[in-house]
């Protein structure tokens, strides 16, 4: 073939090569009959109405709720690598509460701050004073001195369902506003973040999950359902990496609607207590399982001790019972129970409903305060009883045993006695207690100490087993 001949036979290929293309894309918009089995039926690339109403409109939901999140900046003091003081800009998010400039955040974003300002949408920036905050809920209540703000209208937390649409609100990376969507993916979910510094005494954590994208920064911020209502305040994320990795966690509204009121009216949050132990979640299954209940067979709340004088022990409540229901409330998990709690005052009374014996038995209870005032007089459990309750025995490290595990702290357990609760679940001798409430523990004081700052809550202790797993549990000291 000469080379006239093969460059016609060139053009004419390149010429059928670029028809097809074109007629292939020009009809991949087109409808496709679908053969599948079943009967025939027409599928199209493009969206129909009728598509479009399968899916919540949340257009009108993020523009109510975007002008009602604000910036927060704060100026942390930090140390250089030479020692010395160093000012350092963080910043989180904020939720406006009334006209009159109340906005509740977390209490993570400004514990260490002596400066917050606050930036509204429309750019004007207020220093705010803090109010009060409480490390056990990670709520806080900000103040700035401005009018006729767009105030954010509360929802009902209970009421949100598992696979319900919602709207994640913030400053992420201190960007401007940014709004995500997701779904509720759970419900009363712990995760164990609160209570891992000392100032929390008695966490409380009944999280919404949602799988709308928190990231750093989203602290604070507003997790609205899709008629713009606030459900939760975001609080936490979690993550191997520190960004956003498939689920955040925010604090539900019915909750801190109770703590912010107290906050403003008071300047700290004044909590009933019921006076009830209980295993934790992790441990809750065991627990039925060692007193020969099958779990899931029974719902509720298992009380592993009573407090003296306490509400529920003028109430009637005995170890071994099984707490059901709290003002007509079903609850299943210590999560619960403790959500429920939390939200009352000293002198509220509430309704419960118990399982003893098989049978179900009700009283009222008087909740109990939990005031400075009443932990100066003893009134909770010593040493000795948290002691008791733990079933352990403790003594330091030597340098050896450090080595061995490649810890720099820690208390080894030299034993375990029956019917406590390291034997309940499964703590040897020889296991080495790094940390209490994230206080790293090296001495019998400091390990005294950790364990009395929370005597009225949750001891979070974490673990490294003689086979060297690492492990995480808590303890309930009290409801």
């Amino acid at each position: 073939m000469n080379k006239l001949g093969l460059l016609s036979l060139t053009i004419l290929l390149a010429a059928g090569v670029s028809f097809t293309t074109v007629k292939l894309m020009g009809t991949q918009n087109q409808p496709v009959p679908h053969k599948e089995g079943g009967p025939t039926r027409l599928v199209s690339a493009q969206t129909t109405d009728a598509a479009l109403e399968d899916y919540p409109n949340l257009i009108e939901s993020a523009r109510i709720a975007a002008k009602q999140v604000v910036h927060i900046k704060v100026q942390l003091e930090n140390q250089n690598y030479s020692g010395r003081a160093q000012a350092v800009m963080a910043s989180g998010s904020g939720v406006i509460l009334s006209p009159d400039g109340y906005i509740v955040t977390n209490n993570h974003v400004v514990e260490k701050t002596a400066l917050i300002q606050v930036v509204l949408t429309d750019k004007r920036t207020f220093t705010a004073k803090l109010v009060g905050r409480d490390p056990n809920t990670d709520l806080a209540l900000i103040k700035i001195d401005a009018t006729d703000l767009s105030a954010v209208k509360l929802g009902n937390s209970d009421q949100v369902q598992v696979g319900q649409w919602v709207l994640a609100i913030g400053y992420p990376f201190s960007l401007n506003t940014t709004v995500t969507a997701g779904i509720i993916s759970a419900k009363e979910r712990s995760i164990g973040i609160i209570g891992n510094k000392d100032q929390a005494s008695a966490p409380i954590e009944a999280f919404i999950q949602t799988d709308a994208a928190i990231n750093p920064g989203n602290s604070g911020g507003a997790l609205v359902n899709t008629a713009g209502e606030l459900i939760g305040i975001n609080a936490a994320i979690a993550s191997q990496t520190g960004s956003y990795t498939g689920y955040g966690f925010a604090i539900p509204i019915n909750l801190a609607k109770k703590i912010v009121e107290d906050l403003r009216k008071f300047g700290v949050v004044k909590r009933g207590l019921l006076g009830v132990t209980f295993p934790s979640p992790a441990t809750e299954d065991q627990v039925f399982k060692e007193r020969g209940i099958t779990p899931g067979s029974i719902n509720g709340v298992y009380i592993t001790s009573v407090q003296q004088n306490s509400a529920a022990s003028e109430a009637g409540l005995q170890e071994g019972d099984i707490i059901q229901q709290i003002d007509d409330v079903v609850v299943n998990s210590s999560v619960e129970l403790s959500e429920r709690i939390a939200r009352h005052h000293p002198g509220d009374q509430v309704d419960l409903s118990y399982l003893r014996n098989g049978k179900v038995l009700s009283g009222k209870a008087t909740l109990k305060s939990q005031s400075s005032e009443a932990l100066a007089a003893n009134t909770g459990p010593s040493i000795q009883d948290i002691y008791d309750k733990l079933g352990a025995k403790f003594a330091p490290l030597n340098d050896q045993i450090k080595q061995g595990y490649g810890v720099n702290s820690g208390m080894v357990v030299t034993a375990i006695a029956q019917g406590g609760f390291f034997e309940q679940i499964g703590i040897q001798p020889g296991s080495i207690i790094v940390s209490v409430n994230g206080s790293y523990v090296n001495t019998p004081v400091e390990l005294n100490k950790a364990l009395m700052d929370a005597t009225n809550g949750t001891v979070r202790i974490a673990c490294i087993t003689p086979d060297g797993s690492k492990i995480l549990f808590n303890l309930s000291l009290g409801a």
